[in-house]
């Protein structure tokens, strides 16, 4: 099969330094054997991938498309040999989706844990919403998610911890008026602030609502929790947002007020989920220690399991 693993290389070195020369030297290879392989290639393809100068050589458009696409084969192969050879958990790849109300603020100290633990073990992070990294999950593009639980039945669910909620208001809103965590009855007849429908905070923000009598706004939706902050500062209405959102934006906003509401029963739970028939492996232990450990250090309150 032409061209061969090895003629790609060999393209790719050529195309990366300029020079034959400076190619079969990186290569190992002498420079008329590189010559002649690269002829193969172009005779076999019907193109010209370099033109010869006195200067060095210079890249075809066909050549350049020929890299583009030798590069990619290339990383897979290479990528594949290490999976293969991997002795890392996850084979050595670990695919993570969380929700973007707690990727910043929960995982930097994770990451930092399981590089400590496993430092050949590289780990992709996507933020995606409930939906997507239920999708997600099912079909693979994650080897965990970090969710709420509610939302992925027949999966395989670790419990790591459960989050309060707090309300974020513009600054002149009656009902900053007392200092203190906000009482559940100050929400009645309020109009409240959620993200769209494909969030679980969603759910939860109505049936708050339904307890207080409270509203939903029904003309807007935010598609993050920063928008939801923007709205709640035009005094559109009452945020309702996680703990740990909460806590960085009490130190970094000025034009809203955020305050704890005194309800406990007002909360989501977080949890790590695998695929149901993914077997088990160090991998995972690693990774549910390591969320519960940061979800200890930032103060949240551990689920019994």
């Amino acid at each position: 099969m032409r061209p061969t693993l090895r003629q790609m290389e060999y393209v790719v070195t050529i195309h990366r330094l300029g020079r034959f020369g400076l190619a079969a030297e990186l290569l190992n290879v002498s420079q008329p054997s590189l010559s002649a392989q690269l002829a193969a290639i172009e005779n076999e393809l019907g193109v010209v991938l370099f033109e010869r100068g006195r200067t060095g050589v210079r890249t075809t458009a066909k050549g350049e498309d020929f890299v583009k696409h030798a590069q990619k084969i290339l990383s897979a192969v290479e990528d594949l040999r290490h999976k293969m050879q991997s002795t890392s958990p996850f084979d050595g790849r670990l695919k993570l989706g969380v929700l973007p109300s707690l990727a910043p603020y929960l995982l930097p100290r994770v990451v930092k844990r399981i590089h400590q633990k496993q430092p050949d073990l590289r780990i992709i992070v996507r933020e995606e919403s409930t939906k997507t990294l239920e999708t997600g999950l099912k079909a693979g593009e994650f080897d965990a998610i970090i969710s709420t639980p509610e939302d992925h039945p027949n999966t395989i669910q670790h419990s790591l911890f459960q989050e309060p909620f707090w309300i974020a208001a513009a600054t002149d809103d009656p009902i900053l008026a007392q200092d203190g965590p906000i009482d559940i009855t100050q929400l009645t007849n309020r109009r409240l602030l959620t993200l769209d429908n494909g969030h679980r905070l969603a759910k939860i923000v109505y049936d708050l609502a339904a307890q207080v009598n409270a509203t939903v706004s029904d003309d807007f939706e935010g598609t993050s929790l920063q928008s939801v902050l923007l709205m709640a500062a035009t005094g559109a209405g009452i945020g309702i947002i996680p703990e740990l959102f909460a806590r960085q934006n009490m130190r970094e906003r000025e034009e809203i007020c955020v305050r704890p509401i005194n309800a406990p029963d007002i909360a989501r739970r977080i949890a790590v989920l695998f695929r149901t028939g993914t077997p088990e492996h160090d991998g995972h232990q690693l990774l549910i220690e390591c969320l519960r450990d940061s979800a200890a250090h930032l103060g949240l309150g551990l689920l019994r399991y």
